[in-house]
């Protein structure tokens, strides 16, 4: 670079330097500057949250408007739906109580419902408050048909009233000008009913005016209570009556549905111990119910019920209802009916399943007396069934002596029918013994029957006592000895893995009272072949012999101890009777009495006529087969 052009460009950095010198802004001008600046700022500030409130109001606006239009467009389609009744579809969910000594109570403004029912005298197996049903369990509700519309009352809002003596309230749907629609709930003191009725004003206004039924619905979860879930199950099902008619219900094993045409006096929901029924003041006009199985562990089965009742909407005093929520007590659903004519009689006391009919007499006129008696003398249930066993045992000890003594009077001739078997052996020759064997008896005077015939006349009892104890709700949670509760299974040993064909049937666990009665049962059948001495005659019923009490224990071991307790009892008290017998006879006069007979002529009895003709003809028909053979 020449020296030419570094002066050049030295001078244009100072004409550069000297411009921008001269033309800087003074202080105050750029103060001025400032101010400026900021004005024009705030303006656009301002500016801008104009617009944007300006976008808020109409943003609001039309949210303002969507939501009126939606509210609309509800309202439009309750109005549609429900019609005359769209005004009661919003509102607030309200509970009322209702208490006395035994039962708890809870209502529920949507519906204008019983949603929840407590027994304050019961409790669960594990110690809980014992709750029949609540809310979600439990739901019932009637339909109106007006307007080609169907309401159902479980989607309506009632108006909650409580009755000033505490022990009633009403749910009320309010149309104005003084039509209403209610419901009239009562819990009277020291009662397991609770009446619903129905009180209206003005509803043939609302209802087609040739209404002539109200439809009602009712569907329920029912709740396991207690320990033993599978003997619970197979002791709960759904109850009806007929009206002037017997009592009956779907199957406890398997889902099932039925149509009913005839009118029925009450629909009940039973568990083993305890009940929901409802009961019309007239009658249903049939219905449509069903039972179905439920796998849920805290639930045993869903029932379902569809019927109707007269109704007439100008009628101020509608149907009348009442619903049983209370235990499967026999004397309580028996009292229900005193004083009243048997073709009005409820018959809810068939609700405790007492065994068909001749077994239930036995039960209704001889256990429960007895049971009863001496449930208000003695508080230990144990001692009450062993008490009871004793009556029942000398009760029956005449009928005992004499099957023993039959069993005597075979014994001492076993001699002889060792003879018999000797000079007729084979089983070509059995025939021949068997008459020889009937001779003898005939002529010593015995009756091959007469030991079973006591036997069979004590069997109604023992299959009275079957129906009786799992039934009986008084054992229930009733403790004795090592069983904690009388009314299930007293387990002292148990196991959680499922085992094949046994867990179904047999259990997890082993009960010590069924354990015992297998024990007594299998020495009493020991004793009772030596006595008879059919070990030696009939080898093959010796195992079966011995295989009826190992069956019972599978039979029972789920059942109530209770029972297992009395027929452990029982069969001790028996065995015990059979000792005492046998010191006091002197079995070697009674041989010497049946030799004595044998001596004199006797008439055959009728029995014996017709068991030897019965010989008679099955040798003819054996005879005429060999000679068909050897052809």
């Amino acid at each position: 670079m020449d020296k030419n052009t570094i002066i050049g460009f030295v001078l244009i950095a100072a004409v550069l330097f000297g411009y921008s010198w001269f033309t800087k802004p003074t202080p105050e001008q750029l103060q001025e500057l400032q101010r400026r600046n900021d004005s024009i700022a705030q303006v656009e500030q301002k500016k801008l949250e104009e617009i944007q409130q300006s976008q808020m109001v109409a943003g609001n606006a039309d949210s303002t408007i969507t939501v009126l239009n939606e509210d609309s467009l509800r309202q439009v389609q309750m109005k549609e739906a429900f019609g005359i009744f769209s005004d009661f579809t919003t509102g607030e969910n309200e509970k009322i109580n209702l208490k006395n000594d035994l039962v708890s109570l809870s209502f529920s403004s949507k519906g204008g419902a019983l949603t929840e029912a407590t027994l304050n005298k019961y409790k669960t197996h594990d110690s809980l408050p014992l709750t029949l049903f609540d809310e979600k369990d439990n739901e019932y509700g009637f339909i109106f048909k007006t307007g080609g519309r169907i309401v159902n009352t479980t989607d309506l809002f009632f108006k909650p009233i409580a009755g000033k003596d505490g022990k009633s309230v009403t749910m009320r749907l309010d149309f104005g000008n003084g039509k209403f629609f209610d419901l009239v709930y009562t819990l009277p003191e020291d009662s397991y009913m609770v009446k619903m009725d129905i009180r209206q004003k003005g509803m043939e206004t609302i209802l087609p005016g040739n209404t002539a039924s109200l439809d009602l619905f009712w569907n329920q979860n029912l709740r396991s209570q207690e320990k033993g879930r599978m003997f619970e199950e197979r002791n709960s099902a759904l109850y009806y009556k007929f009206v002037g008619s017997d009592v009956d219900h779907l199957s406890e094993s398997k889902d099932e549905q039925e149509t009913i045409s005839l009118g029925l006096k009450w629909i009940g929901y039973k568990n083993q111990f305890f009940s929901s029924a409802l009961i019309p003041d007239g009658k249903f006009n049939g219905a449509l119910i069903r039972s179905g199985m439920n796998n849920d562990p805290a639930y045993l089965k869903n029932f379902h019920t569809e019927t109707t009742v007269d109704y007439n909407p100008a009628d101020n005093n509608g149907p009348g209802f009442r619903f049983y929520l209370g235990p499967n007590l026999y004397p309580l659903l028996h009292s229900y009916d005193k004083g009243v004519d048997d073709d009005k009689a409820l018959d809810l006391d068939k609700l405790v399943p007492l065994g068909f009919k001749f077994f239930r007499w036995i039960n209704t006129w001889i256990i429960i007396p007895i049971f009863t008696f001496l449930g208000k003398y003695i508080a230990n249930y144990g001692i009450i069934i062993l008490l009871m066993t004793i009556i029942i045992k000398i009760f029956l000890a005449p009928l005992t002596f004499k099957s023993y003594m039959s069993s005597a009077r075979m014994r001492v001739l076993r001699p002889q029918i060792e003879e018999i078997n000797a000079k007729y052996p084979g089983q070509d020759k059995a025939i021949d013994r068997q008459r020889a064997t009937m001779d003898l008896y005939s002529k010593a005077g015995i009756n091959p029957m007469s030991g079973c015939l006591p036997m069979l006349l004590q069997m109604p009892i023992l299959l009275a006592m079957f129906a009786f104890f799992p039934s009986s709700i008084e054992l229930r949670q009733q403790s004795f000895l090592w069983a904690q509760d009388l009314s299930s299974y007293d387990a002292i040993f148990s196991w959680d893995a499922y085992i094949p064909l046994i867990t179904p049937y047999f259990g997890n666990h082993i009960s010590l009272f069924c354990l015992l009665m297998t024990i007594t049962n299998i020495l009493y059948t020991k004793i009772n072949m030596d006595n008879t001495g059919g070990s030696q005659q009939m080898p093959g019923m010796k195992v079966m012999m011995y295989l009826m009490p190992l069956m019972f224990l599978f039979i029972f071991n789920n059942y109530a101890s209770g029972l297992s307790y009395y027929y452990f009892v029982s069969t001790l008290i028996t065995i015990i009777q059979t000792y005492i017998f046998r010191k006091c006879i002197n079995e070697e006069k009674v041989l010497a009495q049946l030799k004595e007979n044998q001596k004199k002529p006797r008439k055959k009895s009728g029995f014996m006529a017709r068991l030897e003709e019965a010989q008679r003809q099955q040798q003819a028909a054996l005879r005429q087969q060999q000679k068909n053979k050897r052809r």
